[in-house]
């Protein structure tokens, strides 16, 4: 009963706002750029049967739509229109905070005009209803034109819209634009979180972490997993978890199990706490911001508020315990005469206001005058533009050095890298060459052995043959008993001679006993 009860509403409403959101128009029809409203759901950037707004351009798909308009009669507003009732500051507070949103979300789109820029599309007319970049953003806000946060959301909103529509839901354009939006939400997040602390951690000045806030944040001792206690500021709380912001040089964030929150009562020795150099320095800048809390040197974030005023003592400055180039341009401004001076309104460096002495201070004739002397605003603004130049000359200097220290380094080290690199491949190629002479001598050598081995074989072959030879021969002839040389005489079966003469001495000596020769 319940599902067709709802069937039936959302007939019924369909039908009461038929006359309002008729079948949108052919693209290509002649009144598409008189169209009052988008032709896409401003949730799902996708056409089809969508429910107009009375007080916009967007349209919605009635099943993308959070809250169900049972209850309208006859009119029906988006939440974009309802939000943007509300009014959160003024003109210059919206300046002064929105400003470095804007300014981040121009650095993060770079990457989304990379992809390619939206109006130089042939279409880009016909598929896009209302136009919107970054730019305009900034004049928008420039101009005045946010009253309330959910307005400027609504415009970082309809970037992801174009975007999705001119590229597709689930191309990369739209995926960098979403990334956009959603880091968008975040910063106004935290703007809504604190106005102060988000003003400080963006305009930075001098000890900026240190400046109480209103209300003020508790102050605790945090642990975080694998780290000992640390002082920190709460931010918020929710269910156990405690989001924190440490002291310290890079004054971090983290969510903490309330378990692991102390009180800032409690003694270090009894939190056995191993005393670092960064901790020393965290609880350095804890105690400063306990010393501004007892002297009420409250942060207060009006524009045209940003300067320390004191009715009993006008020439105290944060100065005296942090800013030390501050305090250098106040003395010669107290000899001269405080009454002649103007404030000096600084919103990057901005000066911390003192709210115990605010009443005497505002109804004093001193702060009357010289709140009505503006005579010189212009030579602060040129010492402030002086003084900036020289700075951002310094660090284009510096970083020129640093880059030309940077690049020999690298060149160095490139070098160094070809010479060892080349000296590898001369020792391998070195290696190879000896390697691969190595083995052809020994080829060679193997060739030349065989090749005498089998010379030699054949000449041992012919002096065999020739010594057999000679052999024969020499059996077949008679040789001389006496002397051994070749015989002619024959005296006897085995004897025979050269000569007369060795037959002579041989029969003499021993031949004529054992002759066999008859007689």
């Amino acid at each position: 009963m319940e599902r067709i009860s709802r069937q039936e509403k959302d007939r019924d409403w369909l039908n009461l706002l038929t006359d309002k959101r008729n079948a949108r128009p052919n693209h290509g029809g002649p009144d598409w750029e008189t169209e009052s409203h988008d032709w896409y759901c401003f949730q799902c950037h996708l056409p089809g049967d969508v429910l107009p707004c009375d007080s916009c351009f967007r349209v919605y798909h009635l099943k993308c739509l959070s809250e169900q308009p049972w209850d309208s009669a006859s009119s029906w507003q988006c939440l974009s229109c309802k939000g943007s009732k509300k009014k959160n500051l003024s003109k210059q507070e919206m300046i002064k905070y929105l400003r470095f949103i804007v300014q981040r979300m121009k650095e993060r789109a770079v990457d989304l005009n990379k992809k390619g820029k939206d109006t130089k599309h042939p279409m880009y007319r016909r598929l896009i209803h209302t136009a919107l970049d970054v730019s305009n953003i900034q004049e928008n806000l420039a101009e005045g034109k946010y009253k309330s946060f959910d307005e400027f959301k609504a415009d970082a909103q309809l970037i992801v819209h174009n975007t999705a529509i001119l590229f597709g839901v689930h191309s990369d354009q739209a995926e960098i634009a979403r990334l956009l939006y959603t880091d968008t939400c975040h910063e106004l997040d935290e703007l809504q979180l604190c106005r102060t602390c988000f003003y400080l951690s963006n305009a930075r000045p001098d000890n900026w972490f240190c400046y109480p806030c209103t209300p003020n944040h508790e102050v605790v001792w945090a642990k975080m997993k694998g780290f000992g206690y640390w002082p920190a500021k709460v931010l918020q709380r929710e269910d156990n978890q405690v989001d924190v912001r440490f002291f310290g040089h890079q004054h971090q964030r983290a969510w903490i199990p309330a378990d692991n929150i102390q009180d800032i009562g409690v003694s270090v020795a009894q939190l056995q706490v191993k005393r670092s150099m960064g901790w020393k320095k965290a609880c350095e800048e804890l105690e400063l911001y306990q010393r501004f809390l007892r002297e009420g040197r409250l942060w207060k974030g009006r524009v045209g508020e940003e300067k320390l005023e004191s009715a009993e003592e006008p020439e105290s400055s944060i100065s005296s315990t942090s800013n030390e180039q501050l305090k250098v341009n106040q003395e010669p401004k107290a000899k001269k005469g405080r009454r002649s001076q103007a404030p000096e309104p600084k919103e990057e460096e901005p000066e911390p206001e003192v709210e115990a002495t605010k009443k005497a201070s505002a109804s004093s004739p001193r702060t009357l005058h010289r709140s009505t002397q503006t005579s010189s605003d212009g030579a602060c603004q040129n010492m402030c533009h002086e003084k900036y130049t020289k700075i951002f000359s310094d660090v284009k200097e510096m970083m020129k050095a640093e880059n030309k220290r940077e690049t020999e380094r690298v060149v160095r080290e490139a070098l160094e890298k070809l010479r060892s690199e080349m000296e590898d491949e001369k020792r391998l190629a070195l290696s190879k060459a000896v390697s691969g002479a190595q083995a052809e001598m020994d080829r060679k050598c193997k060739q030349v052995k065989e090749k005498c081995k089998e010379e030699l074989v054949e000449e041992v072959k012919k002096m065999v043959a020739q010594h057999k030879q000679l052999l024969s021969q020499t059996k077949k002839k008679q040789w001389c008993y006496n002397c051994e040389e070749e015989a002619m005489y024959h005296c006897c079966w085995n004897t025979s001679y050269c000569s007369i003469k060795c037959q002579q001495e041989h029969w003499h000596a021993d031949h004529k006993r054992t002759c066999r020769r008859k007689r």
